[in-house]
């Protein structure tokens, strides 16, 4: 028999191999993007609004300096 093993086998074989493994329901999910590959800056805003994060992260002296003091107004 010679069988030609082309890329529709090697999808049609991948997908069975999905449809019997636990994997099935894994493979759906995709992994959250890590930032150091999200390049544009206007990329990472739109996901940090998305994910209700602040970005870029402001340090501890950064959030106190842009607290306003109660005395003045």
């Amino acid at each position: 028999m010679n069988a030609q093993r082309n890329r529709a086998w090697r999808r049609f074989k991948s997908k069975m191999k999905i449809k019997r493994g636990s994997r099935s329901q894994r493979s759906q999910e995709k992994p959250e993007k890590s930032w150091k590959l999200m390049y544009i800056r206007s990329e990472k805003l739109i996901r940090a609004k998305q994910l209700g994060m602040d970005y870029p992260a402001k340090t501890v002296r950064q959030v106190l300096d842009d607290e306003q003091p109660l005395g003045d107004k």
